[in-house]
């Protein structure tokens, strides 16, 4: 369990990290942020506050998506019932945090007090956004084993349509489900994104079997796909080599923004469903066991500041795996002396623990 809590926490403090910066300056550059970051603060000693450092809406988001994944539910109907009741009332609650435009037109749509067709929702030309992939990592930690893999594909990808419904924006929610589960089985990380892009080809069954009008998807569906491969390609990771990730050999942050600007669909890296886990994923696979590394490569760059993902992720995998551990994370070595407050202390922490806590005693 104290693995799940992690994921879900350490997620929270990423997420608490990069939107502090984001608030602070939406167009700094990746090298501004970490000079800013580097001056106001140690990321070895980070004590982060809800007051000075509040949580976006994204993870609130996602601990939504896991308050609705620890309930009784007799099946997936149910499931995505609860999710289209907790989505509705947790976006009428929170005015003063700066929601995603698309999840909010997303929302707008569900429809709570209709038993039928409470999270149907139609295509969305605008819901490419990177809202759908942020609230959808504990869906890999609910159903991470392989024999349950149809189960996670068919939640993710209805999860994202509930307020993304858009090929490039729901199989953002896939791929960071997939990417949790990924880490939970312990599979290398080089292997992730292959083996992600060998299931999307299942989301892409299952949708055909249950969207009557698919035309409107199709001519969308392969840009995911397509940015991925080119991804995957270019980091020498798009066969089952063996080999390790390849990096340019300047990678700073200069670098790094120029890449993200590169794999984006607008300039500005981070912004759509495709690209927000892969910046994540980019961050994992350079960072190795390095928390400040993982933090500059994950939060700290010049494009949108929502990847709490990438600290999800790692700590999910690194605390998975017996043998490692994350250097230098400070709330993971505070809780070997004594039962420390939630890392970094952020606003929802105590969701999280509790979510993370049935999530791990149901899987």
């Amino acid at each position: 369990m104290e693995k799940f809590k992690a994921a879900m926490l350490l997620g929270a403090v990423g997420d608490a990290l990069g939107h502090r910066n984001a608030r602070r300056d939406s167009s700094a550059s990746g090298r501004k942020v970490q000079e800013g970051l580097q001056t106001s603060t140690d990321l070895d000693h980070l004590l982060l506050s809800a007051e000075t450092w509040p949580v976006s809406d994204n993870t609130i988001m996602h601990l939504t998506t896991a308050g609705a994944l620890t309930t009784d539910y007799w099946c997936l109907d149910d499931l995505y019932r609860e999710m289209v009741k907790r989505y509705v009332e947790v976006l009428e609650k929170l005015p003063e945090h700066w929601a995603d435009p698309a999840t909010l037109e997303g929302c707008s749509q569900l429809k709570p007090d209709n038993y039928l067709l409470a999270w149907h929702t139609p295509f969305n030309e605008k819901g490419s956004g990177f809202g759908a992939a942020t609230k959808a990592m504990c869906i890999g930690m609910r159903y991470w084993k392989p024999e349950r893999l149809e189960t996670l594909v068919e939640v993710s990808v209805e999860c994202g349509r509930m307020t993304h419904n858009h090929p490039t924006g729901f199989l953002g929610s896939l791929c960071t489900a997939l990417f949790a589960s990924y880490a939970a089985q312990g599979k290398p990380l080089e292997q992730w994104g292959r083996d992600m892009m060998r299931t999307v080809p299942l989301a892409e069954e299952y949708c055909k079997k249950t969207i009557r009008h698919l035309a409107e998807y199709q001519e969308h569906w392969f840009y995911f796909e397509a940015k991925w491969q080119f991804y995957l390609e270019e980091r020498k990771i798009s066969e089952d080599t063996g080999n390790k990730a390849t990096f340019p050999d300047r990678y700073d942050a200069e670098e790094r923004d120029k890449a993200y600007r590169k794999w984006s669909s607008e300039g500005r890296g981070g912004r759509r469903g495709h690209d927000a886990p892969m910046i994540a994923y980019d961050a994992l696979l350079g960072a190795g066991d390095s928390w400040t590394e993982l933090c500059h490569r994950a939060m700290c760059h010049g494009g949108e500041i929502a990847f709490f993902n990438g600290l999800g992720f790692r700590a999910t995998s690194t605390l998975f795996s017996p043998q490692s551990t994350l250097l230098g994370c400070p709330g993971l070595q505070a809780s070997k002396d004594r039962p420390p407050d939630p890392p970094g202390c952020v606003s929802f922490s105590g969701r999280g623990a509790a979510s993370s806590g049935h999530l791990s005693l149901s899987s």
